[in-house]
């Protein structure tokens, strides 16, 4: 029997259940659940049901859920919680309290604004949210939608990172960052703007030019629009 604490989830760049730090093969069927309570926490069994076996009746799908649910408890003790409850309710299904998901980690590293980031930790959360894909290689309705989230968010951040380092005077690590958030959005401003910024940082005046000029390009060939004046006021009078 397994010892029931030290249980990891890894959802970004791969998918990966440790014990202890050790790898542990489960099926399609328990990955899944698990994986939709590491992105949406607790869940009443009914809409897990529907979520993971939307094509079932929903007799079908409960009894998936069931056997899933008990074949995850008997398999990998201790990483599921909720239950019968006094009154014979049922609690919601989650992951144990103590089960550590990569996500979660990456998301309050992530959002906290409120705490000024020093060169290390600018680092370390450059290099978490570089190659950062959620779920690659998934491609359930469900898991879109997460997947767009967490890109945004992704982007969201790299773009603030890009102007910390800046403002910093670290420029290769803005311009990490810009080129990072201009790869998961092709068409977004704010983050070619960034990248601009660290060429100009830089005072290579022909690269921004050339990224500028590509950037209005593809605007105007798949939009019919030239880039805002935000962004043309970076390049000046360089064109």
């Amino acid at each position: 029997m397994m010892n029931t604490q030290s249980w990891d989830v890894e959802i970004v760049g791969t998918w990966r259940l440790l014990h202890r730090r050790k790898p542990v093969k489960v099926t399609l069927r328990q990955q899944r659940l698990i994986t939709a309570l590491a992105l949406r926490g607790p869940q009443p069994r009914a809409l897990l049901a529907g979520l993971l076996w939307p094509n079932s009746t929903e007799k079908q799908a409960t009894g998936s859920l069931r056997e899933t649910i008990w074949t995850i408890n008997h398999q990998l003790p201790g990483l599921l919680s909720g239950g019968l409850v006094p009154g014979g309710g049922m609690q919601p299904m989650a992951l144990s309290a103590d089960v550590v998901v990569d996500a979660d980690d990456i998301r309050r590293r992530a959002h906290a604004a409120d705490v000024s980031r020093g060169s290390r930790e600018r680092g370390e959360l450059l290099a978490l949210l570089s190659d950062a894909e959620l779920l690659p290689g998934w491609y359930e309705d469900w898991v879109l939608a997460e997947q767009d989230r967490w890109e945004r968010m992704r982007l969201t951040v790299l773009e603030r990172l890009s102007a910390e380092c800046l403002a910093a005077g670290e420029i290769e690590r803005a311009k990490e960052a810009a080129l990072r958030a201009v790869d998961i959005d092709p068409w977004r401003e704010n983050a070619h703007r960034l990248l601009l910024e660290t060429y100009r940082a830089e005072g290579d005046q022909a690269k921004m030019i050339r990224v500028y000029e590509d950037f209005s390009e593809r605007l105007k060939a798949e939009f019919g629009v030239s880039p805002s004046p935000r962004i043309a006021n970076v390049v000046g009078g360089l064109l």
